[in-house]
C-alpha cells in the first residue's frame, strides 16, 4: 500500500468507522458467538502472498464484528464507559503516523512537552493543589491504565518506605529485610488491581471493611495501622478509591489523608471512573482530601471522550518515583537530561510510550470545558432517570446511593432471582449489564456508558428489565 492507495483506503475506513458509530444501535449489543468462533473463519497460517484490500475489508464484517461487544451502543450498560469521540480518533491517527516512542525528551520533544502542558491543563480543570502541577517537585504523566498507576504508586511508596526506615535504622542490613515487613491498605470494595499491585510489588495488602455506605473511614484505617505497628509491621501505602467499581462509593479521603500524613504513609487516590466528573464544580467536593495524597489518578479514557488508553496520574513529589525506576544506560542519555523537562521513562513501568497527549489536546480544544461538563451532567441525569424508574416499582430496590452515572439495583429478596434476571437479560441481548456483590448481596449494575445514550434508551432498557423480571417474579410466586 503506497501513499496514493493509503489516501483512498484510509477514506474508506473513515467512512466505515463513521457509519459504524452512527448506526451502532442497529447492531445487537452483545455477541452470540461461542468461544473459538474466529478460528473457524480464518486460516491457521498467514498468507504467503499479500491479499487484496477488498478481501480484507469484507472480512471486517464477516470475521470481526460478529465477536464484538459494542461498548458504544446506547444499550451497553455494563462495567463503566470507555470514552470515544471523533477528535480523539483523529488524534490517534496522527499519533500512529508520527510513530514516536517517547521514552525521553530527546526521542520526541513534542511528545514530552505537550504531555506536561496537557497534564497541567487537566490539573487546573480539577482544581488540584498546586503541588501536583509541573514545577520543582510535582507533575503529571499519562499512564496506560489506572491499574498501572496503582502499581507505580505502590512501588514508589515501597521504595520510599524502605529508604526512610533504613535511614532511621542504619543497623538494618538490607532492603529485603525491611520490605518483608511492609503492609498496605485499601477498602474491601477497592478494585482488584490494588490486590494485584500488592502481588507484583511483594507488599501485603490488607482489605479493610467499609461502612454502611461502602466507604473506608479514618477510624478503621487508624485501628489497622495501630495493630500492625504493634506486630512489628511497617504501614507504607493506602489506596483510597473515589468511585468504586462495585457501587461507585467514595472513601473518606478527608479522614484518611490526615492519618496518612501523621503516620508517614503514602496515600494514593484512585478515581478511575468518577474523576472526570470533578471538572464539574458541583462534584469537585468529592475530591476534597486530595491535598493529603502523594499521588492521584483518573481515566479520561473512561468518561472524558478521550479514547483508550489515557490514564492521568499526578505526583506531589516526582523524585520518589524517579528514584524507584531510574535506570540510565548510555544509549538513553541526552544533553537536556536533568533539566526543566522530565524523562517519562523514569515515571512508568514500560520504557516506550505513545504520543497520547495528542488525544487530550484535540478533545480539550475541540469540545471545550463547557461541552465536557454538560456531557458528564447528562449521563448523571440519565442515571437518575433510571433510578426513579426502579424506585417506582416496589418489586425492586436500590442498593447504593446514586451519585454518578451508575445505578445498582436488584429484585427484593434473595440473590437467586437476580442471578436469573441477569442471565436472561444478557441471553436476550437487547441490553447488556453485569453484576456485582457486596456483603453477599448480589445486585445488578446499570451504567450510562455510550455517548449516544438518550432518555428513550433508559426507558427502553427498563422495559426490557421489567419484562424479563416479571416472568421470574410470577413464577416464584
Amino acid at each position: 500500500m503506497d501513499a496514493t492507495e493509503f489516501r483512498r483506503r484510509g477514506k474508506e475506513m473513515i467512512d466505515y468507522v463513521a457509519d459504524y458509530l452512527e448506526n451502532i444501535q442497529e447492531r445487537r449489543v452483545f455477541p452470540t458467538v461461542e468461544p473459538g468462533y474466529l478460528h473457524q473463519l480464518i486460516p491457521d497460517h498467514a498468507p504467503e502472498e499479500g491479499e487484496k484490500w477488498e478481501d480484507l475489508f469484507k472480512d471486517i464484517e464477516r470475521v470481526i464484528m460478529p465477536g464484538v461487544t459494542h461498548w458504544h451502543h446506547p444499550q451497553f450498560h455494563a462495567y463503566f464507559p470507555t470514552a470515544n469521540s471523533y477528535p480523539s480518533i483523529c488524534a490517534d491517527i496522527l499519533s500512529d503516523a508520527i510513530g514516536c516512542i517517547g521514552f525521553t525528551w530527546a526521542s520526541s520533544p513534542a511528545c514530552t512537552e505537550l504531555e506536561v502542558v496537557m497534564m497541567d491543563w487537566l490539573a487546573k480543570l480539577l482544581n488540584l493543589p498546586e503541588q501536583f502541577l509541573s514545577g520543582d517537585k510535582g507533575g503529571g504523566i499519562i499512564q496506560g491504565t489506572a491499574s498501572e498507576a496503582t502499581l507505580v504508586a505502590l512501588l514508589a511508596a515501597r521504595h520510599k518506605a524502605v529508604h526512610d526506615y533504613r535511614k532511621i535504622h542504619p543497623d538494618v542490613k538490607n532492603d529485603e529485610e525491611v520490605a518483608a515487613k511492609l503492609v498496605a491498605y485499601c477498602s474491601d470494595n477497592a478494585h482488584s488491581s490494588v490486590e494485584r499491585a500488592g502481588l507484583l510489588g511483594h507488599v501485603k495488602i490488607v482489605q479493610l471493611p467499609a461502612d454502611e455506605k461502602h466507604s473506608l473511614r479514618g477510624d478503621t484505617l487508624q485501628e489497622a495501622i495501630n495493630k500492625d505497628r504493634s506486630q512489628g509491621l511497617i504501614p507504607c501505602f493506602v489506596c483510597a478509591t473515589l468511585g468504586t467499581t462495585n457501587s461507585c462509593a467514595f472513601d473518606n479521603t478527608k479522614e484518611l489523608g490526615p492519618i496518612c500524613e501523621k503516620e508517614g504513609i503514602w496515600m494514593h487516590i484512585d478515581a478511575a471512573y468518577a474523576g472526570s466528573a470533578f471538572i464539574c464544580p458541583e462534584y469537585r467536593y468529592l475530591l476534597d482530601g486530595v491535598e493529603h495524597a502523594m499521588s492521584f489518578n483518573f481515566n479520561p479514557h473512561k468518561w472524558l471522550l478521550v479514547n483508550f488508553d489515557c490514564s492521568a496520574m499526578w505526583f506531589k513529589d516526582t523524585s520518589h518515583v524517579v528514584e524507584t525506576f531510574n535506570v540510565d544506560p548510555l544509549y538513553l542519555k541526552h544533553d537536556a537530561q536533568g533539566g526543566s523537562v522530565p524523562d517519562f521513562r523514569h515515571w512508568q513501568i514500560p520504557l516506550g510510550r505513545r504520543f497520547r497527549s495528542l488525544k487530550l489536546w484535540f478533545v480539550l480544544r475541540l469540545f471545550g470545558v463547557k461541552a465536557l461538563q454538560e456531557y458528564i451532567r447528562k449521563h448523571i441525569a440519565l442515571a437518575h432517570e433510571f433510578e426513579a424508574l426502579v424506585v417506582k416499582d416496589d418489586r425492586f430496590e436500590i442498593t447504593a446511593e446514586v451519585i454518578m452515572g451508575l445505578v445498582c439495583f436488584r429484585i427484593k429478596g434473595p440473590n437467586e432471582p437476580n442471578e436469573k434476571l441477569l442471565k436472561l437479560i444478557n441471553e436476550d441481548g437487547r441490553i447488556h449489564l453485569v453484576p456485582s456483590k457486596i456483603n453477599d448481596t448480589y445486585f445488578i449494575r446499570f451504567a450510562v456508558c455510550a455517548k449516544s445514550t438518550e432518555s428513550k434508551d433508559i426507558t427502553y432498557a427498563w422495559s426490557v428489565i421489567t419484562e424479563l423480571a416479571t416472568g421470574i417474579i410470577e413464577n416464584k410466586q
